[in-house]
């Protein structure tokens, strides 16, 4: 027979194993000033194990890495370095959001609730703000800052804003009437925009919200023509330049320099990146697939991570994640110098004037001589340009391995 305490003990358990049904959720992130982060996540029991899958428009972000004990989860994003801890209750789970950083960890109020809809509206979309259009950040109308790509079916939008420092990935949201509301959550960026759609060629009174506090007002104009202009982020070799000389070590330790055998008579890709950053983590997919398929056509690629701190662990750990969420099989080197070092570039690679941009990529020829620093990388969340960029990018290569 079994015991009062024990029979309830294992009602107990088997209540919380059926608290977080398979389905579609909402998690929203909570700010104090009331502008929630909202998110759409499907949660899935695969061989009995929890499973979430963060979707943004078109991209899918499966999260695996669960740790759960009774009522509490700890949930970890397998790109960055952050984390949920959460509770989980009949319908609904509770807890906190945490990121780390460069200076501080960052941590936000979490909930999450079953539900189908990332904006909670019914209201008839009265606006189609499909198209290309110019948008400046914080009243700057001198010039295009940024462009905002967005494709409208219904009241559904999906999108994304571009500018010199890369794109904001995948926005999805929805038209209530005239009012746009767009959102993304990849476990870095956690962005929420509102707008008010004046007319067929105005977007007013924007508000771009990231994170738990940062705040920036925004418009945009229709402007098919619009263009991110890319001289901020530019970086040459310095006068006399023309070759890099660096020695960094991989992730096991093992030194790994540029003179090195292996790269001698190739074509090689060094990528600046870090694993904080997003738009790192496409082009890392993006060279990962790349070197794969290539790499028996004499190219090589070099990753140099700079990280939020020189502690060497948590860098291991941080790029041992992306190593294997992306199957990176070209060496990553840990520089050991923070991202947010002023000397960064003249402590690492001193041929070059300063480092402006991540990702940015120093293309070298089979001579060992740099021919050019690319700052233009696209993500797929702005198909058309990451397209023209991928062709750009494998023409230039495939021209550089024809010379002798």
């Amino acid at each position: 027979m079994i015991k009062i305490p024990v029979l309830i003990a294992l009602l107990f358990t088997m209540l919380l194993n059926t608290q977080a049904q398979p389905g579609r959720w909402i998690g929203s992130l909570h700010r104090s000033d009331g502008n929630n982060i909202v998110f759409h996540f499907e949660w899935k029991k695969e061989k009995g194990k929890d499973a979430w899958y963060i979707r943004n428009a078109k991209e899918s972000i499966r999260v695996d890495n669960m740790i759960r004990k009774g009522d509490s989860m700890i949930v970890h994003m397998p790109v960055f370095e952050s984390h949920f801890r959460i509770k989980v209750q009949p319908g609904k789970c509770e807890g906190v959001w945490i990121k780390g950083g460069a200076y501080k960890t960052q941590v936000m109020p979490f909930t999450a609730v079953p539900g189908k809809k990332r904006f909670n509206t019914s209201t008839a979309a009265t606006k189609n703000i499909t198209g290309r259009w110019a948008v400046y950040f914080a009243g700057n109308k001198k010039e295009e800052n940024s462009v905002g790509e967005f494709v409208q079916k219904g009241n559904i939008v999906h999108g994304t804003f571009l500018n010199a420092s890369g794109d904001y990935r995948y926005q999805e949201g929805v038209v209530a009437g005239d009012s746009l509301f767009l959102s993304c959550f990849d476990g870095s960026h956690a962005y929420l925009f509102k707008a008010l759609i004046a007319d067929s060629a105005t977007i007013t009174n924007g508000t771009f919200y990231a994170g738990a506090t940062y705040t920036e007002n925004w418009t945009a104009q229709k402007n098919s023509q619009a263009t991110v202009p890319g001289e901020s982020v530019k970086m040459y070799l310095r006068p006399g330049e023309e070759s890099l000389h660096f020695t960094f070590n991989d992730l096991n330790g093992k030194p790994v320099s540029i003179l090195d055998e292996r790269y001698k008579n190739k074509v090689v890709i060094v990528q600046l990146m870090g694993s904080w950053c997003p738009n790192c983590m496409d082009e890392t997919a993006f060279l990962s697939s790349y070197y794969n398929n290539n790499k028996h056509r004499a190219v090589e690629v070099i990753a140099l991570a700079y990280e939020y701190s020189a502690d060497w662990q948590r860098s291991v750990n941080s790029l041992t994640k992306i190593r294997q969420r992306f199957d990176v099989q070209y060496p990553i080197l840990i520089t050991g110098v923070p991202v947010t070092d002023s000397l960064r570039t003249e402590k690492t690679l001193p041929e070059l004037t300063p480092i402006r941009f991540f990702p940015s990529s120093v293309i070298i020829d089979k001579k060992g001589k740099v021919r050019k620093i690319d700052t233009d990388f696209v993500g797929p969340a702005a198909p058309e340009q990451h397209a023209a960029y991928t062709q750009h990018f494998e023409h230039y290569i495939n021209e550089l391995l024809k010379e002798e």
